[in-house]
Order: C-alpha cells, then sequence, then structure tokens
C-alpha cells in the first residue's frame, strides 16, 4: 500500500476511535480535479470497504466540479453494508444532490448518514452528517441544528470530530448574521477563531480573522475593522499571497 494512503488511513488515530480511513490529506479543495486523481489512485490501492469509501469522495470531487450526472453515476454502481463506506455513500449522494439544487431530496440522505455513523460510532463523520443536516434544512431550523451538532462535536472522543466545532461555530456566526444579529455573530466567530488557532491552520485562521473584521464592520466599529484587514493584508504581503475579500473590505472602509 503505498506511503500517501497509509498515512491518509492511520493519521490521527486516537484510542476508542474505530479504524477508519482519513481522507483529509488528500483534499484539496480548491483544485478538486486534482483531489480526484488521488482519490482514485487510493481506490485502487484499496481493498473493500475501503475502495467504496474511497470512491465516494472522488464523487464528491466531481460534484464539486459541478459534473453531478456523473458522480451520480459512480455513486450509483457503489454498494457496501460496511459502517464508514455505507455512511459515506448517503452523505455524498446527499452532498451532490444538495449541491446541484435538490435540496429537499438531500435531507433524508444526511439524515440516514448521520444515524448510520452514529450507530457505527464514527464521531467525526456523524459531526459532518449533522453539519451538512443543518446546512441543508430550512432557514428557521438551521441554528438548533448548528447548535445540536456543535454539541456532539464538543464531546467527541475522536479529535477529527472535535475539530468540527470551527466550521460549526462558523456557520452558527453566519445564521445569526443572516438574521442581522452582528452581536451574535461576532460573538460566534470569535470563537470559531479559538478553534482554528488550535487547529493550527494559517489560511483558515485567516478567514476567521475575517469573519471577526466583517463583523466588525457591520457592527460599526469601522477603526477596529480596519486595522484587521490591514494587519490580513500585510499577512497575504508576506507570503506573496491575495485575497480579493480583504482588498474588498479595505476598499469599503477606506470611505
Amino acid at each position: 500500500m503505498p506511503s500517501l494512503i497509509v498515512a491518509a488511513r492511520y493519521a490521527g488515530r486516537r484510542t476508542r476511535v474505530p479504524d477508519v480511513i482519513d481522507v483529509r490529506p488528500l483534499w484539496d479543495f480548491d483544485d478538486p480535479a486534482t483531489s480526484g486523481e488521488r482519490f482514485l489512485d487510493a481506490a485502487e490501492h484499496a481493498e473493500e470497504p475501503d475502495r467504496t469509501s474511497w470512491l465516494t469522495q472522488y464523487a464528491r470531487a466531481l460534484g464539486l466540479q459541478e459534473k453531478y450526472d456523473e458522480a451520480t453515476r459512480v455513486l450509483d454502481g457503489l454498494h457496501s453494508d460496511a459502517p464508514e463506506a455505507a455512511t459515506y455513500l448517503a452523505l455524498e449522494r446527499g452532498r451532490v444532490l444538495r449541491s446541484s439544487g435538490r435540496v429537499e431530496e438531500s435531507r433524508p440522505l444526511f439524515a440516514s448518514a448521520a444515524a448510520l455513523a452514529e450507530t457505527g460510532g464514527l464521531e467525526a463523520l456523524h459531526v459532518d452528517a449533522l453539519h451538512m443536516a443543518a446546512l441543508a434544512a430550512p432557514e428557521e431550523q438551521q441554528l438548533a441544528l448548528n447548535e445540536a451538532a456543535l454539541a456532539v462535536a464538543r464531546a467527541a472522543h475522536d479529535q477529527r470530530a472535535r475539530d468540527w466545532d470551527a466550521s460549526l461555530l462558523n456557520n452558527i456566526g453566519m445564521t445569526h448574521a443572516d438574521a442581522g444579529d452582528f452581536e451574535a455573530a461576532l460573538a460566534a466567530f470569535e470563537q470559531a477563531l479559538a478553534a482554528r488557532e488550535r487547529i493550527g491552520d494559517p489560511a483558515t485562521i485567516r478567514v476567521a480573522k475575517w469573519m471577526i473584521g466583517w463583523s466588525y464592520r457591520n457592527l460599526g466599529r469601522r477603526a477596529e475593522a480596519l486595522e484587521l484587514q490591514r494587519t490580513l493584508k500585510e499577512e497575504l504581503d508576506a507570503i506573496g499571497g491575495s485575497d480579493v475579500y480583504v482588498d474588498e473590505e479595505l476598499a469599503l472602509l477606506a470611505d
């Protein structure tokens, strides 16, 4: 088995966490086509039920390229009664449906994925499915569902499940922001930043900081917003990067 696949399978294992694959090292969400090739390679070197799990990620990569029919054909050709693979099948079929605009059809699949993952003790997949169920829910249900998913993440043993708190807190913040409550949104985004800093990925830390700066501007705290966005701009300049959203905020704050 190639070393990359070994790393993906065993990265982050903890006591009391089932022996499951970890798809994260093979994902680059900015380049789903390349990610898809990696998942095909992983599937080629895997036996069932892992082969099915890897191919669901290939289907997800196709969905992110808006190749929904092709993604559906891949998923239609897969079947497994193994808890992890069966969970991935329901979860990724739901994601493809939601991304293609068939949101109502996706909801029972996310519910099924959550139930399968919970029964199988697959904590990270359980939280992922709950997070997708919240995204697909009617607007008035989203906050409660995100908060319920956050409680599950915080109670988990698997660090991969616990690390879902960052995304869930961001989603909670966005739900508050969409409702016009930027005080509550800011509180959630500040917690999301703390979670991102714990996880340690610089790119997502910058996104979390941007969300705080965006909230500052919407609360009329323009000086704080300007200082934060300028700091982000300096960080990006230092690594030769750029971010159109940072530039847009700076332009708005320059008036």
